[in-house]
């Protein structure tokens, strides 16, 4: 069986990619500026989605998202499991690094908990257990709290942040931030290791690593790719 898909499938799916809730309202002009089909293709698929309800026309002729896409997004509320998506691209990290991988989300006054964890089965690793509370502080994962929770000055440093001796003299880590629903803050991606050890990777590499994985979950919780490169490339 092919995996070839539908054409006009994806292209109809495009349109819809269009909208945002940056632009929850477009017109047939700028959704042909924003989309490289071509202005009539544009305006057939927009029939077919209005037809089926994903798409609805004011009197002005002016789109947006029909009551179908809303039907779907609580359908997909209710399968969502967060776990079933953080744990895959925190297992994959593991697996191509070696290092511990965690998912750290914010709490009360700048404190930030490890939700979901990974740790590779052999080697000396930190000991953080998923479920433990870290204070504020200046690793690799505190400063993307203060920055992207405490809404502190970011500063010309490129992402991932990395850190070395902060917790404690031993270990060193990458943290990168994830996002969200229009595209809020919503927690902070880690890898962590042994100091000596962590000093000895390839640092581009890391960096690739980590934000494709950021990107990847980012996009499955809500944020948008135009939102993400400014952050993570800019």
């Amino acid at each position: 069986m092919s995996n070839d898909g539908v054409i006009a499938v994806e292209r109809a799916l495009s349109v819809l990619d269009c909208f945002s809730p940056q632009r929850p309202s477009l017109s047939l002009a700028e959704l042909a500026a924003l989309s490289p089909l071509h202005k009539t293709t544009i305006f057939r698929l927009l029939n077919s989605l209005m037809r089926a309800g994903y798409v609805v026309r004011n009197q002005e002729g002016i789109y947006s998202l029909g009551p179908r896409v809303l039907y779907l997004g609580r359908v997909y509320e209710r399968g969502f499991k967060l776990a079933e998506v953080v744990m895959p691209v925190l297992t994959a990290l593991t697996r191509e690094t070696g290092e511990s991988a965690s998912y750290y989300t914010p709490q009360k006054d700048g404190a930030r908990l490890c939700l979901f964890r990974s740790q590779p089965y052999e080697g000396l690793h930190s000991q953080v257990l998923a479920g433990s509370v870290m204070p504020p502080d200046q690793s690799s994962t505190g400063r993307v709290f203060k920055i992207w929770d405490q809404l502190g000055k970011r500063g010309k440093e490129p992402l991932p942040f990395f850190s070395s001796g902060v917790r404690d003299p031993y270990s060193a880590s990458w943290s990168i931030p994830i996002f969200g629903n229009e595209d809020r803050f919503v927690a902070a991606l880690t890898l962590a290791g042994l100091a000596a050890r962590i000093h000895t990777l390839d640092a581009s590499r890391m960096t690739s690593l980590l934000r494709d994985a950021a990107r990847e979950l980012s996009e499955r919780l809500g944020a948008t790719r135009e939102a993400l490169a400014l952050i993570y490339e800019g």
